[in-house]
């Protein structure tokens, strides 16, 4: 593991004993449910995930830190979905992480969107098509090709988030189907993939065909205009290979905007759901009962705490008291 140089963050090199109620935790936790986070680098999680003052994000610092957690064996790289991490960015995250620690990297949303964002390769393009969406050929290249060379230790799962599609942008679900075959017969099979979806209207078995074919795993997400967890977990296609992805983000209905206002610095749970709870056990149940790996991240909008959400749903699936966080 690299070394942390001292004058990166303000105190003493070493990190203290994690709790024994959170290591007993753990330990009861079967090996293939990986409990994480959707990024890491929050101030409000002082005191508890993190024990240095860090100066600023420092991702790769607080990195080491966050994989000293006993909950924590997995985490999501949210910001790859802007931009590709650089092959540095990536050998500093390598440095910080435990051999074999797997972390779920959203793809970019070059190769996800129907339509450029503010990142649009030149001004004045934003909004405008975009010629990329399911490009294989840039996905292997921009994105497959650093973590190929530097992080293939820690490469667990590549996310791709296709955020809501309206209008013309919206296509039929077998016109969907056919486009994500096609992107997905040209991809290797030795990395792992998921598929995340903000429309509705395209959960359908046809979806789910293409994903067994493929070994791709379904992501069960809990957003705004999508079905809470527990029902996509009721639909027959959405377990269809040996991993699979769930994403707690937001309580269906709610903006992540409001979300932000209400629950910043995220330094403790402040809405506590306990049908998603409810929805995150079920799941791990049933991945445990069919042997498939579980990739369960929490994010801060969700509840108002990650770290906080985790513990309540290990707890909950364990048999204890969800709503002690």
């Amino acid at each position: 593991m690299g070394r942390i140089q001292p004058d990166l963050f303000e105190g003493s090199e070493s990190f203290p004993e994690p709790s024994a109620e959170l290591v007993a935790l753990a330990g009861q936790l079967p090996p293939t449910v990986r409990f994480g986070t959707s990024t890491w680098t929050y101030d409000g999680w002082f005191g508890d995930v993190y024990h240095r003052r860090y100066r600023g994000p420092q991702p790769a610092q607080r990195l080491e830190e966050y994989a000293r957690y006993p909950l924590f064996r997995t985490v999501g790289i949210d910001s790859a979905f802007y931009d590709p991490p650089s092959e540095d960015e990536l050998r500093s995250y390598a440095q910080a992480l435990p051999a074999g620690f797997p972390c779920v990297s959203k793809v970019w949303d070059r190769i996800t969107a129907k339509r450029l964002g503010q990142d649009a390769p030149q001004p004045g393009l934003a909004g405008m098509r975009n010629p990329d969406f399911l490009n294989a050929g840039l996905f292997k290249e921009s994105v497959l090709g650093p973590y190929g060379r530097v992080f293939r230790d820690h490469a667990g799962c590549f996310v791709f988030e296709f955020q809501s599609m309206r209008g013309k942008d919206l296509p039929d679900p077998l016109q969907w189907a056919d486009q994500l075959d096609d992107f997905f017969s040209q991809l290797p099979r030795d990395f792992r993939y998921a598929v995340e979806l903000r429309n509705a209207e395209l959960l359908t078995g046809i979806h789910g065909d293409v994903l067994k074919r493929h070994g791709v795993a379904h992501v069960f997400n809990s957003w705004t205009e999508m079905p809470p967890i527990g029902e996509q977990l009721d639909m027959p296609w959405t377990l269809p290979v040996d991993f699979t992805v769930a994403r707690a983000l937001l309580k269906p209905g709610r903006r992540y905007a409001d979300a932000v206002k209400q629950f910043q610095p995220y330094d403790r749970v402040q809405e506590p759901l306990s049908d998603l709870r409810q929805d995150l056990v079920r799941l791990v149940g049933e991945a445990h009962r069919r042997l498939v790996e579980a990739f369960i991240l929490a994010n801060n909008r969700a509840e108002g705490n990650a770290p906080g959400t985790i513990r309540a749903v290990a707890r909950k699936w364990l048999g204890g008291d969800a709503e002690a966080i």
